[in-house]
């Protein structure tokens, strides 16, 4: 079920200079209630907690894959290292916000330690693809999440949709979760054409030092335990439930929610909440998704502590209720109904790449 505060148009127009000037007033209101309750303190116990937990469970897959040898019960530890290394991707994106440590030279480090040597993607590159999409999320032009080379996620994209590609987006509802499993390989391979190519040159150097230990120590502590063969398997294993694991927790935070326009002007919390959802499910869902599931809490504050997103949201949600901002929540069930249909929709205005030009004009 979808719970909602006030309605609001979906894809608002250019919010006049008062109404700008309004809402960034009451963005400041609730920014002073979320410190006053401490909101936004960091909370070293916890992350020390998750770090301990993720390293136990590290150390639980290699032990596995020692114990387990050269058998194909072994790709059973694949799946596990595929759950332990989201993890350490998330842990990766709080750094990344400052969300851990009060310096930032800390939480940088802690990023690109887990970002690069723990999962093997570039920090840097990471960090400039994601900061425009927190800068504008679902904006056009901006958010390079809404452009993807294979599926459509506005009318645009399906529209100018040829050959191949017209078919896929026709039926892209169908082979959303097939493409999940294709994006762990894509991160990684986006990842290393950045270092390759230049990339951001900003830490350039230490992302490219942490990235090759990962893959020497991955790839070489696997050949010593698995031949050839089974380590492919491994790996690509691991890859395919890494990318499924970590594009289900990101697909439902925006997907589906309203596009908005190149020059589209929006204040700061309309700009933030109204293209984001929350996922609800308790404990469980905040650990499957790293509290992503509060994406509207986190785009209103991302260095706040993933683990107090939660408590920010009755204030988040009442101030919502209280500006007429809609404040969009649903289950993890009911988001992925509305990102297939959403795929769906937007598919079906591609150009049939194998339709009867003659039938179409008949039809006409």
């Amino acid at each position: 079920m979808t719970t909602t505060t006030t309605s609001r148009a979906a894809a608002p127009p250019d919010a006049p200079a008062g109404r700008q000037a309004r809402q960034a007033s009451t963005y400041a209101a609730l920014s002073r209630q979320v410190q006053a309750a401490g909101l936004l303190h960091r909370r070293r116990g916890y992350y020390a907690a998750v770090i301990a937990l993720v390293a136990a469970g590290l150390g639980g897959v290699v032990t596995g894959v020692v114990l387990l040898g050269d058998s194909w019960l072994t790709l059973l530890m694949a799946a596990a290292l595929a759950l332990v290394l989201t993890q350490c991707a998330y842990l990766g994106h709080d750094g990344a916000h400052r969300q851990v440590f009060a310096t930032a030279r800390a939480n940088e480090w802690t990023g690109r330690v887990f970002a690069c040597l723990m999962t093997g993607l570039s920090y840097s590159w990471w960090q400039g693809k994601h900061n425009p999409h927190h800068q504008a999320p679902n904006r056009l032009g901006t958010d390079g999440d809404v452009e993807s080379k294979v599926l459509s996620f506005h009318d645009d994209a399906a529209r100018s949709r040829t050959g191949v590609l017209a078919w896929l987006a026709h039926r892209q509802a169908w082979w959303f979760f097939p493409l999940l499993a294709l994006e762990g390989f894509n991160l990684h391979a986006d990842s290393v054409r950045s270092l390759v190519r230049g990339g951001p040159r900003r830490g350039r150097l230490r992302d490219v030092a942490l990235v090759v230990t990962h893959w020497t120590l991955y790839l070489g502590g696997l050949l010593l335990v698995l031949s050839p063969g089974k380590a492919a398997a491994f790996v690509a294993v691991h890859l395919a439930l890494f990318g499924v694991h970590l594009g289900g927790a990101f697909a439902p935070n925006h997907t589906g929610m309203p596009v908005v326009p190149r020059d589209a002007k929006l204040d700061f919390l309309s700009r933030q909440v109204l293209m984001s959802r929350n996922v609800t499910g308790g404990w469980f869902v905040d650990l499957l998704m790293g509290g992503l599931n509060h994406q509207v809490e986190h785009h209103l504050f991302p260095s706040m502590p993933r683990v107090n997103l939660r408590r920010a949201r009755p204030l988040v949600r009442a101030h919502c209720e209280q500006q007429g901002v809609t404040y969009t929540e649903t289950s993890l069930v009911a988001a992925f109904r509305a990102v297939l249909t959403h795929l769906r929709t937007v598919g079906s205005r591609a150009p049939d790449p194998f339709g009867c030009p003659l039938a179409k004009q008949l039809r006409g």
